[in-house]
Formats: structure tokens, sequence, C-alpha cells
């Protein structure tokens, strides 16, 4: 039997590895355990193990460019299903890109606090993975059934040499935006009656709030100590790794009460939401 890795990031990178994503959370889940049993050390990868451009991911579903996605529409059963399997989707690339970042960055010269967060958020992503995928199968559905983005992973391809970087794109433009886009998502869910599905979105947007707050948190952190403006290398970075713009309407209550204030986001001309 292959021996376990011993570093948070080696076995991060095993679970961004695992084609399988009930084992993916199965692995993130045990990695969870071993952390808070002190069996699990910090350190970087191992020089023998190599990073994929990708990371492990099912036969299904058929990953689709932005533009070639099908609409969808939550007024009938159909685009319900539709919705919770876009979710899933983005559940699951949530899992990849929490552990990437604890497997790509496990070396930094950063507090123990800044790790056992960005697990805390791995794990929770796993959680919401699980869920959202329930729904989709009591609604009838698996996950594979139908097309999905295949153009998430481009915000930890461009980000995987830079934490600053990765801080600023993931949390604070990606997740962000979940903040503002969740409620109108939630409430139009509630008119399905699917009370289930409706439950699983809100704890998401709750924990989604502590995740921006992540980011939020160090990414402030770390500019201080390279003596850099928040702000200016905020949006310095978004040029340089972001593809469009950051566009409102924003969910600024819940932007602020994670820690983002309104001038990494808000030009003078745009209304508040």
């Amino acid at each position: 039997m292959t021996p376990l890795p011993k570093s948070l990031a080696e076995y991060s990178l095993e679970i961004v590895k695992e084609a399988s994503p009930s084992k993916k959370v199965c692995l993130a889940r045990r990695l969870g355990s071993m952390w808070r049993a002190q069996e699990i050390s910090l350190g970087g990868l191992a020089s023998d193990m190599p990073y994929p451009d990708q990371p492990g991911r099912p036969d299904k579903p058929e990953l689709l460019s932005l533009r070639d996605m099908p609409r969808r529409r939550t007024g009938s059963k159909k685009g319900l299903i539709a919705l919770v399997h876009s979710l899933a989707h983005i559940e699951l690339n949530a899992i990849d890109m929490a552990f990437d970042l604890l497997a790509r960055f496990g070396d930094s010269p950063l507090p123990y606090s800044f790790f056992d967060e960005a697990l805390k958020v791995g794990l929770e992503e796993a959680d919401h993975y699980e869920m959202i995928n329930g729904d989709l199968e009591i609604l009838g559905a698996r996950y594979g059934d139908l097309p999905a983005h295949g153009g998430l992973w481009d915000a930890v391809m461009t980000t995987r040499h830079d934490l600053l970087a990765r801080l600023a794109i993931v949390p604070l433009v990606l997740e962000a935006r979940g903040l503002d886009v969740s409620p109108m998502m939630i409430e139009r869910v509630k008119a399905s009656g699917e009370d289930n599905i409706v439950k699983t979105m809100q704890q998401i947007y709750r924990d989604e709030i502590t995740h921006v707050a992540f980011g939020a948190k160090w990414f402030k952190f770390l500019c201080r100590h390279q003596n850099r403006d928040p702000k200016t290398t905020f949006h310095s970075l978004v040029r340089e790794h972001f593809r469009g713009l950051l566009k409102p309407p924003f969910n600024v209550r819940a932007r602020t009460s994670a820690g983002l204030p309104e001038e990494f986001y808000i030009q003078p001309d745009q209304s508040k939401s």
C-alpha cells in the first residue's frame, strides 16, 4: 500500500489530482481529521511530485467554453436541474481551488493560522459539493448529465506562481461575485418550492462570506508585509490576471461584512446595490 503523504501540501495535491468527486470529498475530510490530530506537517511539495495542469476529473460532464453553454431558466424542472448542476460544478472546482492553494503555497512563510483557515475553506467547499450534489440527485439527475463551464480553472493557472494574485482573483473576485448573484438565485429557487435546495444555497452563501473574508484578511496581511498599498495592488493584479471587468450590481453589504472595501471594486460612477 502506498504510504500517505505527510505534509499538508503533498496531501492537498493528492486531492487535486483525484478524479472522483466523492473521493475528493473523502480525502479532504480525512486530511481535516489528520490536521486536527497533528498528524500532518507544514512544508512544500517533494521535488519528485509533478503538478498537473488540470485537476482530476470524471469522464463527464463535457466541458464547454462560456459562450457555448446553454442558457438555463429556473421556471421549469429542467431549468432548475441545470442551475443546480452548474452549482455542483462550481463547488467541485472550488474544492480543487482551495486545495491547490495549499499545495502550491504550502511552504510560504506565513503564520500557522493561514493554513488552518485555508484548510477550513477547503473542507467547507467539500461540504458544499456534497450538499448540492445530494440536491441534484433528489431532482432525479446526476453530476455529469449536463455540460459544464470549462474555464473555471483558468484563474488557478494564471495565478499559480503568486499567492497575492491568487487571493486577489479567487476569493476577492470570483467568490465575491458569488455574493453578488446568490441572493437573486435563492429568491428564484424559492419559487420552485424546493426548500432543501434553498437551505443548501443559503448555507453556501453564508460560508462564502467567510471565504471572501479569508481572502481579504490575508491579502491585506501580505500587502503590509510587502509594503504595498492593498487597493492599488488589487487593481493591478486584477488587470493582469483577470479577463473582464468588475461589473455591478455589487452586494455591498455582504462584501463589506467580509472586509472587502468598496474602493476595491466600486468606481465613482457606479451605483450601489
